[in-house]
């Protein structure tokens, strides 16, 4: 008998490799436990359906939808996977809809949120849509955090975030919330952005889970722009905690990226668009 597995696969990511699979600036992750598919995050929206294709992934089969925050490159591809999957209900956060944006005074403004998003336009069709800030189980055995308690002072949403075009109101991001699946070796966490910060985010699934051990920890870990502080205490958290594999792209930023190659580098994994990982169940 062939031991029960949970595969993973990228849609969406900033790089991508293999014969045919496009790279965009998102995320997107397929999760099949056998017995269940969650698609997690949409990528913006140019890579989804073709990716799914080359890859064999039939998004119609997906059980649940669910957003990890209402960003243009990870909700960019919703109206294409609601229309591909009729029957799939869809989980996000209630702040997940409202206008966001990023700038600063002396920059031009960006428009972070999308229309389909903002106008609630995924609700037609009476489609079922749980919005809610708590935890859920969305299918057996895979759990979203709901929205994650800011606990450390070292981490915060990682860039000048707001909710108007006249950028007076900052964005706390409340709306960021991450994947994670019990196993028998520990938890597998997915994060979007990690915008409530990589170290509150496991300390909230651990709460959670009610079991500190992690086995891996794979995402966007919004580093980018994170002073030396920020990038030394993730580390030592890392550290102490000891995945089995740790996969970081898309918002995790390039001198982030080398460093936790570099102190991690025989658990690091690479992520890109057309990436399968593999656990044993």
């Amino acid at each position: 008998m062939q031991p029960a597995m949970i595969r993973l696969a990228i849609l969406s990511e900033n790089t991508a490799r293999g014969a045919g699979i496009l790279g965009e600036h998102g995320l997107s992750y397929w999760i099949d436990t056998g017995a269940h598919r969650v698609l997690f995050d949409t990528g913006q929206g140019l890579a989804l359906a073709h990716n799914a294709r080359v890859l064999g992934i039939d998004l119609a089969r997906a059980d649940a939808v669910v957003l990890s925050h209402g960003h243009f490159d990870h909700v960019g591809g919703l109206e294409t996977a609601l229309a591909a999957a009729p029957a799939a209900p869809l989980f996000l956060h209630p702040r997940a809809v409202e206008p966001k944006f990023a700038g600063t005074s002396a920059g031009a403004v960006r428009r972070l949120s999308t229309p389909f998003v903002e106008a609630q336009a995924f609700r037609a069709g009476g489609r079922r849509v749980v919005a809610t800030p708590e935890p859920r189980e969305i299918v057996p055995g895979v759990w979203v955090t709901g929205e994650i308690p800011r606990a450390t002072d070292f981490e915060d949403v990682g860039g000048p975030f707001y909710l108007d075009e006249a950028l007076t109101r900052p964005d706390p991001l409340l709306d960021d919330q991450a994947l994670f699946l019990p196993t028998p070796e520990g938890l597998i966490v997915l994060c979007g952005c990690a915008h409530a910060g990589v170290v509150n985010t496991l300390n909230h699934i651990a709460t959670l889970a009610g079991d500190a051990r992690v086995r891996a920890v794979i995402g966007g870990f919004h580093l980018e722009n994170a002073p030396a502080r920020r990038l030394d205490e993730t580390v030592r958290v890392l550290r102490a905690i000891r995945p089995q594999v740790l996969g970081f792209g898309h918002c995790t930023g390039a001198a982030a990226a080398r460093t936790l190659w570099r102190e991690f580098p025989e658990i690091c994994v690479p992520v890109h668009a057309g990436c399968r990982l593999e656990f044993a169940a």
